[in-house]
Parts: C-alpha cells; structure tokens; sequence
C-alpha cells in the first residue's frame, strides 16, 4: 500500500503506531507540518511544561579501553591528558554540587581498565553515605558492559552491585545508532546494540528506571534512526522502564569521524519531532542543550521535546568535541531563557517528580 500524506498525517493525529517504513515518510513531511504534528502531542501530555533539573555532571576518568571513532573525551586518543579522579575528589565535586542545590549526580566515565572495579562501586557508595538523599545516575550500559568483561562477571553482577552500592538509575548512553553495520564502523568492540537493549531490559527488571539515547548526525542514515528508535519502542512496551529519550546531536571537532555532511537545524527538529510522534510509550523526550546548542534545545520545545536536562554545572565529554558546556548554566539564566521561550519552568527530579514551578 502506497503511502500518502494524507494518510500519514491521520494516522499521526488519531494516535495510530507507524511501521518503519511509514515512519521514514515523516522525514519527508515538511518542517512546520512534522512540527506542529508533535507539538499537539506534547502539548496533549505537558501543555506548556518544559522540565529541568538542578545537577551535576561528573566524568571520573578519561583512560578508555575502547576506540569509538566518534570520541574526544578518550584521553587515549587525540587528548594526551590522561586523569583519574580519587574518590575523594569525587567526593569533594558531590559535596559542592549538594551544597549548591544539586538533586543530581550524573556519572560517566570512560572504560578505565587501570581504576579497579572498587574504585567504581566505592565512589558511588561514598556519595551515598554522605548525601543520601543525592540520587546518583551512573554507569551506561557501555560502562556495564566493560566492567562485565574486564571483571568476568555477568550483567546481573554488575547490575545488582550498582544497586547495593547506591547508584538510583541509569544514563541512556553508549547506545550511539543501533543498526550493527554503522555501529561497526564507529565504535567496534564495544557492547552491541542487542547487549545494550538486554543490559537496559534486566536494570528495568530489577524496577529500576533509566533514559535511552540515541547518537546521530554522522555517517548513519534516516532509516537507521527510525530502526533505532522503534527498537526503543518494542523494549519499552516490553518493560516500561525508560523516562526519557534524548536524541544527542553528533559533536564533530576532535575525533576520527570525518563527517561532512553535519545535519541542518531543520534535520534536527524534524528528528525530535519524529522521536515524539513514534515514542508513545516513552513518557518525556530531552532535547539535551549540551550537543544540541541552547538555542537549537528551545526552539525544540515547539517540536515535542519537553525537557532540557538541567543545569549540569560542568560537563567533560560533549565539551571535548566542541560542544558549549563545559561550565554548565546558571539556575536564574537557565529559568529566564525557558520562560522567554513562552513556557514554564519546571524543576524535577530524577524521576521527573515536580519539585517547583518558576
């Protein structure tokens, strides 16, 4: 059945599931149309909510086993400044970052095979001793998988050590693009998409919670970003465990990606647009303004994103590959922005409890 557009649009409007092949269509659809399509939606879900929180991001280490074409982080690569944090650093950055109002910490490292898996679930139980109330975001799917083949132990291991040493929910990192061809290619060896979904599935059995990214603008194509996002679909519909889906914009300075073909803005919001129209079952869509650029992550609030992470206070790993963030954003500016935007500013938790309205 040959698919039109006017068809297209009424399946969107009465709520209907696209197949893969009716949701590569939408890319066709022009920008106000796909725009005002998962507007309504967002507006259906949120009005005119636009969600934040107050955190901080901590990146522990830069030492990686892995060689991901797409990383400048990697201190292995073209950055030579090799560090890792002690747990009393760590420990010193929470305590700031609790004192300045942080609900949040978010922990991201690369693959240290030097650091010991203690000095992992020692730092995240320490914070916790300290600040129980702090919740601790930690360990993408790609960490669990390294610490899993490093330390010959299994997913459920690992999984059930994260929660007995404190940590609360996962980042949705490491995903990347999930068709195996393209991943292949740009970051070889580190844990497939199959591994990825399965490590994500067994953290949602065990009644935890946590987000699902999806990396594009390099050398994947459109059918490739709707295959990775239907794949969220299927698992979320099997477990209901993801909070949110955040699309991260390719960062393109300091790595081996070549990539000259850089998505437009319009490619940008036509993919958050897509990613709220197809994600009916993944409650919140983050247009995270670290890779998206904090203009780019407004104008994104009118095409069905509903949250913008938070503050952050200062973040390693986009920043290396050019990205504005490495200082985070003041809480009054971050405010002021969402407000001149045309929406209200909603401070959440974690698990996207409403804390306060500005």
């Amino acid at each position: 059945m040959r698919i039109t557009t006017t068809n297209l649009i009424q399946k969107v409007q009465n709520y209907q599931r696209l197949n893969q092949k009716e949701a590569e269509a939408l890319y066709d659809l022009d920008l106000y149309t796909l725009g005002e399509l998962a507007s309504t939606i967002r507006e259906d879900m949120y009005g005119k909510k636009s969600y934040f929180n107050i955190n901080r991001h901590i990146n522990p280490t830069n030492v990686c086993k892995d060689v991901c074409k797409f990383c400048a982080y990697s201190a292995t690569r073209k950055n030579p400044n090799q560090y890792t944090m002690s747990h009393k650093e760590i420990l010193d950055i929470a305590k700031v970052s609790f004192e300045k109002g942080a609900k949040e910490v978010h922990i991201v490292s690369a693959h240290n095979p030097e650091a010991g898996l203690e000095w992992y679930m020692g730092a995240f139980r320490k914070i916790k001793e300290h600040y129980p109330s702090l919740h601790i975001k930690a360990l993408t799917a790609a960490e669990v998988d390294f610490l899993a083949r490093e330390y010959n132990l299994s997913y459920d291991e690992i999984l059930d050590m994260m929660i007995e040493n404190g940590v609360d929910s996962m980042p949705g990192g490491g995903a990347e693009i999930f068709d195996e061809e393209v991943r292949d290619f740009i970051c070889k060896g580190k844990v497939t998409s199959d591994q990825w979904l399965d490590i994500h599935r067994k953290w949602h059995q065990r009644g935890r919670m946590s987000n699902a990214t999806m990396l594009f603008g390099h050398i994947e194509q459109r059918k490739d970003r709707i295959d990775h996002i239907l794949r969220l679909r299927d698992l979320q519909d099997e477990t209901g465990g993801f909070n949110a889906f955040i699309p991260l914009v390719y960062q393109r300075e300091n790595n081996y990606l070549k990539v000259t073909n850089y998505p437009t803005g319009q490619e940008i919001l036509k993919t958050y647009a897509i990613s709220r129209i197809l994600l009916d079952n993944i409650p919140h869509i983050k247009a995270y303004w670290v890779t998206a650029s904090i203009g780019l992550a407004l104008i994104a609030q009118e095409f069905g994103a509903d949250d913008l992470d938070g503050t952050i206070d200062k973040e390693s790993i986009q920043s290396a590959a050019g990205a504005k963030s490495s200082h985070g954003m003041n809480l009054l500016e971050f405010v002021n922005i969402i407000k001149n935007s045309g929406f209200i500013p909603i401070e959440r938790d974690s698990l996207y409890t409403e804390l306060q309205t500005y």
